[in-house]
């Protein structure tokens, strides 16, 4: 059944934590949960940005419950660090979006820990997150863990021997790291289950919504520039609509384990959310549990049980 709107549970009390909070779809689930009563950690790589979207936020809803912290997914480093405050600070988390990304830069770049940026920014920082933010996690009563996709998953393929896409295409590059966020959120439901971590682990996906996604990974971080497709086409919407399957898959209380979640219009791209279809290789076992195996070896970060 498609979701034409999501009413989103009284979050009073709950603490969630958006990463890349400071535009686009992140900025749109910030608003949301706040609104809701939710505390946000709006966790933002520039600061400067972040305030200004805090602001934003505190606009449209003045009793917001907001905080930034900094974290940069392109270095593990960075994420420790965000790991190691949000420890410190002993909040159980209730709610975790792993939300930020870059798209499709032209050229392929590398990370300071050596790792294509897009599988290390979309993927492998998050599965480094949720690794070390477990404890805070499993201290909830009903944590959730929700990873963003997109329907470029379908142009990823797992080459084991080339994950950090040597033979580099913006969109086969991008594709993998959305790809290996759905195989994420599977195998992290079957590992919650098996260990008996209490979490509830899904997916979603926006379709094609307008953001700043599409200029600043292909652009390079250059002024946005829209494209023309959308001025050509009705397959795209904006960041309200945009936001309703993440958002669902972060508080629905009707959410499924291991459930995916994106728009229900032609191919996925617009429309109401309803139950998403995940790529075949997304949806095999082994290739979820090999990955989890290789992101534990190339990050040096392990769940603990």
């Amino acid at each position: 059944m498609a979701i034409e709107d999501v009413v989103v549970p009284d979050l009073t009390g709950k603490l969630a934590i958006v990463t890349g909070a400071n535009s686009g779809l992140g900025l749109g689930l910030t608003g949301r949960l706040a609104a809701a009563g939710a505390e946000v950690v709006m966790a933002v790589r520039n600061l400067e940005k972040g305030d200004a979207a805090r602001n934003e936020v505190l606009a449209a809803h003045p009793a917001a419950q907001l905080r930034l912290e900094r974290i940069d997914l392109a270095s593990l480093a960075s994420v420790a660090e965000f790991a190691d405050r949000l420890t410190a600070q002993g909040r159980p988390v209730d709610i975790l979006l792993n939300n930020a990304g870059i798209m499709m830069p032209p050229e392929r770049e590398t990370t300071a820990d050596g790792y294509e940026l897009q599988f290390e920014s979309n993927y492998l920082g998050h599965y480094a997150l949720t690794a070390q933010l477990l404890p805070l996690l499993r201290a909830a009563a009903a944590p959730r863990v929700t990873s963003l996709s997109s329907f470029m998953a379908y142009f990823g393929r797992y080459d084991w021997a080339d994950l950090q896409s040597e033979k580099y295409s913006p969109v086969r590059s991008y594709g993998l790291s959305k790809l290996a966020m759905l195989s994420f959120a599977r195998e992290l439901q079957a590992r919650s289950d098996a260990n008996g971590w209490g979490l509830l682990s899904d997916a979603a996906h926006p379709g094609f919504t307008r953001t700043n996604l599409q200029t600043t990974g292909p652009r390079l971080g250059k002024a946005p520039r829209p494209p023309k497709t959308y001025r050509r086409t009705p397959f795209w919407q904006l960041v309200d609509t945009g936001i309703l399957p993440a958002l669902y898959a972060a508080t629905s209380p009707d959410a499924a384990p291991s459930g995916y979640y994106g728009p229900a219009g032609f191919l996925g791209l617009t429309g109401a959310s309803h139950p998403a279809r995940e790529p075949k290789a997304a949806r095999n076992a082994a290739n979820a549990a090999r990955l989890f195996d290789e992101s534990a070896r190339l990050s040096g970060v392990t769940f603990g049980g």
